[in-house]
């Protein structure tokens, strides 16, 4: 990670105790070995040709002489690096990517400082001559390093992002803008460091000249190495800024999704944790916001299931029947809404929400009987004409008070579908029905299942005028009133299900809400 080229700015002692276990045994590849011997043979031939450009004692050497210690020491550093990833995977991950920075750029001096080693005690090489190679190597393996650890960086991110697991980033990481800072001083000093060390190897070269060397010739020399090393340095600096911004996009990208996906209503999404820095405690801040929205919207989901139920049972109680017959309706609504979900003409009006929505309002169906006096609303009897017209209000008193609610409240899905399932669901198909004679598809789907709901859970339960109806002749009413009464559909629903229904009236009768 870019925060850990300062090469201090950490304990220097191989933290293996307390990893985080969300993060323990990440299987990162075999890549990041791969990438470093890929970086390492490409310094090769930097080398080669830097020691070439920058060190005059190199010129009287042949070029096996040259290459053959090079290519060793590179190998012997190949296989180090290597050896040391088993160690690196044993790191705690958010710190893995600043020990590999460490590890890779120790590796590459200690390659220059052995090659200048070689070069001294072998060919007689002044000590200037590997100081060149240590400060060349240095930015190089800097550079190299640099471009490694983000890779691990995003090795890593894809690692947890596919696992589903988080890193814990520290309360108070190596800020990002330090980062930028430490890495565009040391990439400034190293560029200028190899220019230097260019250029007074070429004045060594003019001056050393036995002979005139024409300006032109001088001048296209000394531009071409400068240009070399310019080329080769701000290639890397180029990777190396593609790599941290693709490490970013990855979490824009993330942060991004999670975000578009609470605003749908997904409060199930989260920003995968994989960086220890303030783009870490940022999508630990997003998942303990939309932790926070989760439970909050669980608090008022239970809020508002605890008062449907508590209204439907206070109405209820004012009726002649019992508090099962809302427990039974609303799973009666919720079967039908079901079955007819797969059918393609109401796919797009009932997806898993708005049955939810469905099985949560039907409790609220005769919600308007508040309204009603008990010397009709409990009349052990038929009621009058008179009488019916009164009861006949229930469904308006109910849709009126929740349209109050609505106004206090703001409109939403589930006062909506509440409101229409009250004011409908006595309406019948073919506009016989109360209190608007809506027909057909004028009546919302919502009141339609609900009236089916109703009226057969009404045929098969006693009640102080009517002993209760079995099953098949409860059906067979049902049967009879398609086309008139129900929504055909709705009725061919029933049948296709109606043994689930048979087992809901079973499962929450009468009898055993007595018992109990």
């Amino acid at each position: 990670m870019l925060a850990q080229i300062l090469l201090c700015n950490g304990i220097f002692v191989l933290d293996f105790n307390g990893m985080d276990k969300n993060t323990a045994n990440l299987d990162l590849g075999n890549a990041l070995p791969r990438r470093f011997a890929l970086h390492t043979t490409l310094s090769f031939f930097l080398t080669a040709i830097y020691g070439v450009q920058v060190c005059p004692f190199i010129d009287s050497l042949s070029p096996l002489q040259w290459l053959l210690p090079v290519a060793a020491v590179l190998m012997v550093q190949v296989f180090a690096r290597v050896a040391l990833e088993k160690h690196l995977l044993r790191i705690d991950p958010k710190r893995q990517a600043g020990w590999q920075l460490r590890a890779d750029l120790a590796l590459f001096v200690a390659s220059a400082v052995l090659l200048g080693a070689i070069n001294t005690l072998v060919y007689g090489f002044p000590a200037e001559s590997g100081a060149k190679l240590v400060v060349g190597m240095a930015a190089i393996g800097f550079l190299a390093a640099s471009t490694l650890s983000l890779q691990r960086q995003f090795a890593l991110s894809q690692a947890l992002i596919a696992q589903g697991r988080h890193l814990v980033p520290d309360a108070s990481p190596y800020p990002v803008m330090r980062q930028f800072v430490w890495f565009a001083s040391l990439t400034a000093i190293g560029l200028l460091g190899v220019i230097f060390l260019v250029i007074s190897k070429d004045l060594h070269w003019l001056s050393g000249a036995g002979q005139a060397v024409p300006l032109s010739s001088a001048r296209n020399a000394i531009l071409a190495e400068l240009g070399f090393v310019v080329c080769i340095l701000l290639g890397y600096v180029i990777a190396v800024i593609l790599a941290f911004s693709r490490n970013l996009a990855v979490f824009l990208q993330a942060e991004n999704s999670a975000l578009a996906a609470v605003g749908e209503g997904d409060l199930e999404a989260r920003v995968t944790v994989s960086r220890n820095d303030e783009f870490g405690l940022m999508a630990q801040g997003t998942n303990a916001m939309i932790k926070a929205l989760c439970e909050q919207q669980e608090t008022l989901r239970v809020t508002q299931d605890a008062s449907i139920l508590s209204l439907a049972s206070l109405a209820e109680t004012r009726d002649n029947e019992t508090g099962a017959h809302i427990l039974r309706t609303q799973r009666y609504v919720r079967a039908l809404a079901t079955h007819l979900a797969a059918s393609e003409r109401f796919r797009d009006q009932l997806d898993d929400r708005t049955i939810d929505l469905l099985y949560k309002s039907a409790p609220l169906h005769d919600i308007g009987k508040v309204g009603i006096p008990d010397r009709i609303l409990l009349k052990p009897g038929k009621l009058s004409e008179r009488e019916f017209a009164e009861m006949k209000r229930h469904p308006q008193i109910g849709a009126d008070a929740l349209a109050s609610a609505e106004a206090r409240l703001g409109s939403t899905s589930f006062l909506k579908l509440a409101r229409e399932i009250s004011l409908t669901h006595h309406e019948k198909w073919d506009g016989s029905g109360y209190p608007n004679r809506l027909s057909g598809e004028e009546i919302p789907l919502s009141g339609r299942l609900m009236a089916l709901a109703d009226v057969y859970d009404a045929l098969i339960s006693k009640r102080v005028y009517k002993p209760a109806f079995s099953h098949q002749k409860a059906r067979g009413i049902i049967l009879e009133g398609r086309g008139t009464h129900f929504d055909p559909a709705v009725v061919d629903a029933f049948v296709a299900i109606e043994h689930e229904f048979q087992a809901i009236a079973s499962e929450f009768g009468d009898q055993l809400e007595q018992a109990a």
